[in-house]
């Protein structure tokens, strides 16, 4: 009886109403979800209605203060998502079926993904798939391993604080964070510092700037330095945490060698520690389970050759 209930679901399922309730659960509010959607309320209200008599369950449990999935209503939301994942990749698979390699390729990118071989590899792809076209857009890093587990873009290259067991990791690079002043800045220009000279400075920094985020061992070394404890900006960006720390906000770390030319220009003043930098490990995130076109698979295998081509020590930028 179970199973003839289930296979019911399957063929008499309105996907529509599957879709209203992703966004439901995305934007925990049916009044939100109505606008995304360009509906009215009621009508959202019904389609979540119909749903739940559809499952025969519960999947929103919600008052006047309170807005909370179900445990089926989760189960039924991260379902949803890898479905319409799929979906999403139907346009680009057609698209990509000819001849020539013209498929769409969208990579999602920390703000501080600064690599000569991932340039060389767009531009290796390039020259070799002249018709095939690229999204790269940037994102916390989080917010990157996110999309490409839901397979809504092509690869990631991010930082990494937790593995996902969906997902398939290759180191691409290994930078070093360094602390910073801008001209602004009392520190500026002075030489012979040590990490003591920084204790009770102002700070600003990255978002993910937390001891148990992907920036953990700048984290703790801002700890060591006795750093303000309160941070006075923050921000996803790089070009913003260097904006703030031009415009003498406080301290911050940037990789060394994104740093170096403004260094070299006068803008940014190099403060301690100048030994045993704390090291960041950027990787290439894929999703086994996504269903690639031409373009992807081949800026993928692109990028993976020249990672493996290419020795350790010359993917490691320390100054």
């Amino acid at each position: 009886m179970m199973e003839k209930r289930a296979e019911r679901l399957v063929w008499e399922l309105d996907w529509n109403l599957l879709r209203t309730f992703v966004v439901i659960a995305e934007v925990k509010s049916i009044t939100r979800a109505a606008e995304r959607l360009n509906l009215k309320q009621p009508t959202v209200s019904n389609a979540l209605k119909r749903l739940e008599d559809r499952v025969g369950r519960r999947l929103v449990e919600r008052d006047a203060t309170r807005f909370e999935l179900t445990e089926v209503g989760r189960l039924l939301y991260e379902q949803g998502i890898e479905v319409f994942g799929t979906i999403s990749q139907l346009p680009l698979l057609v698209r990509g079926v000819s001849d020539d390699v013209t498929g769409h390729v969208t990579v999602a990118l920390a703000s501080h993904v600064v690599s000569p071989l991932f340039d060389r590899a767009l531009s290796e792809f390039h020259a070799a798939y002249p018709r095939a076209s690229l999204t790269l857009q940037v994102a916390p890093s989080v917010e990157v391993a996110k999309q490409v587990r839901e397979r809504r873009v092509s690869f990631g290259v991010c930082l990494v604080s937790q593995r996902d067991p969906a997902l398939d990791y290759t180191m691409v690079y290994r930078e070093f964070f360094g602390f910073f002043c801008g001209p602004k800045h009392r520190l500026y220009g002075r030489k012979g510092l040590d990490l003591a000279d920084l204790k009770g400075e102002s700070s600003v920094s990255f978002q993910t700037d937390h001891i148990s985020d992907a920036l953990r061992p700048v984290a703790l070394l801002r700890s060591e330095a006795k750093l303000d404890a309160s941070v006075v900006g923050v921000s996803s960006s790089l070009e913003e945490v260097r904006r703030m720390i031009l415009a003498g906000l406080g301290i911050g770390p940037l990789p060394l060698h994104v740093a170096r030319r403004d260094v070299a220009d006068g803008l940014l003043w190099r403060l301690p520690p100048y030994d045993d930098p704390p090291r960041i490990d950027i990787y290439m995130l894929t999703n086994p389970e996504k269903a690639l076109n031409r373009a992807e698979k081949a800026l993928i295998a692109g990028l993976q050759k020249l990672i493996a081509d290419t020795p350790l020590d010359e993917r490691v930028y320390d100054r």
